[in-house]
C-alpha cells in the first residue's frame, strides 16, 4: 500500500507539472508600486516625493528568469527526495515520521511558490524537468535504503549547496537595491517580495541541514564520498538548469 506521503507528493508533482512548455519570456516586474486602500484621513504625499522604480536591465531580466527556473527544479527535486526516502526511513525509525513530514511539507510549499512565479511570469520550466524528477527519486530511494545516517547525509549535502545557491541570489538582489538607491531609485515591490521569499526559503533549507546534522548525518559511511558526490551532482544540476 502506498504511503499517504508518497500519494501527496505524486499528486503534487502531477498537479504542477506543466501540460505544455511555456514560452520563454523575461521576468519584467511591474514598474508601479502597489497601492493599498486606506481609510486614513492623512493626505497623500506629493507625487514628487516618490522615488522612481528602477528598471531592470536585460542582464537582470535574464538573471531572474534563470534563478526562478533553477529554484523551481531544485524544489521539485527536494519533494521527490523526501517522498522516496520517507517509507524506508519511517519503517526502521518510526520516531522520525514527524520530522520527515515537516521537511517534506516545507519543500512542497517552496515548490508551490516557484511554480506560481513561473506561471505568473510565463517562464518555462527546465527542459530537463523529467530528468531531475527521475534523479531525485533514485537519490532519495537509494539513500533511504542505506539507512538513517545516509538519508540525513543526503539532506546535509543538498541543503549545503542549496543554501549557498540562495545566498548568491539574495546577494545579487541586495546589490541591485543598493545600486538603485545610489541612482535615487527603488526596487520594484515585486522584487522586494521575491527577496523576502528567497530569504525565508533559504532559512528553512538551512533548518533542514541542522536537523540532518542533529540526526547523525556525519555518521554515514562513507560520509566524505557520499556527500561529495551529492554536492557535486547538485552543483551540476544547478548549472544545467540555469541554462536549459
Amino acid at each position: 500500500m502506498s504511503s499517504p506521503l508518497v500519494c501527496r507528493a505524486c499528486a503534487l508533482a502531477r498537479r504542477h507539472a506543466p501540460a505544455r512548455a511555456l514560452h520563454i519570456a523575461p521576468v519584467v516586474p511591474s514598474h508601479h508600486a502597489r497601492r493599498s486602500a486606506s481609510t486614513s484621513t492623512v493626505p497623500d504625499q506629493p507625487a514628487s516625493t516618490a522615488k522612481p522604480v528602477a528598471r531592470l536591465t536585460d542582464d537582470q531580466k535574464d538573471f531572474l528568469t534563470s534563478a526562478l527556473r533553477v529554484n523551481h527544479s531544485g524544489e521539485l527535486a527536494a519533494t521527490l527526495i523526501y517522498t522516496s526516502q520517507t517509507p524506508p526511513i519511517v519503517k526502521s525509525h518510526p520516531n522520525l515520521s514527524p520530522l520527515m513530514k515537516h521537511m517534506y511539507d516545507q519543500e512542497a510549499g517552496h515548490f508551490k511558490t516557484f511554480n506560481r512565479l513561473l506561471a505568473k511570469h510565463r517562464i518555462r520550466p527546465s527542459a530537463l524537468y523529467p530528468v531531475w524528477s527521475a534523479a531525485a527519486t533514485v537519490l532519495g530511494w537509494g539513500t533511504g535504503m542505506l539507512g538513517r545516517e545516509a538519508a540525513m547525509a543526503c539532506t546535509e549535502a543538498v541543503e549545503t549547496e542549496i543554501g549557498e545557491h540562495y545566498n548568491n541570489q539574495i546577494r545579487e538582489l541586495v546589490k541591485w537595491g543598493m545600486e538603485a538607491r545610489e541612482r535615487g531609485e527603488e526596487l520594484d515591490p515585486e522584487l522586494r517580495e521575491l527577496m523576502d521569499d528567497v530569504r525565508r526559503i533559504r532559512d528553512e533549507e538551512l533548518e533542514h541541514l541542522d536537523h540532518a546534522v542533529d540526526h547523525d548525518a556525519k555518521e554515514a559511511k562513507p560520509y566524505e564520498a557520499l556527500t561529495g558526490v551529492i554536492r557535486a551532482g547538485c552543483r551540476g544540476a544547478i548549472w544545467v538548469s540555469e541554462r536549459v
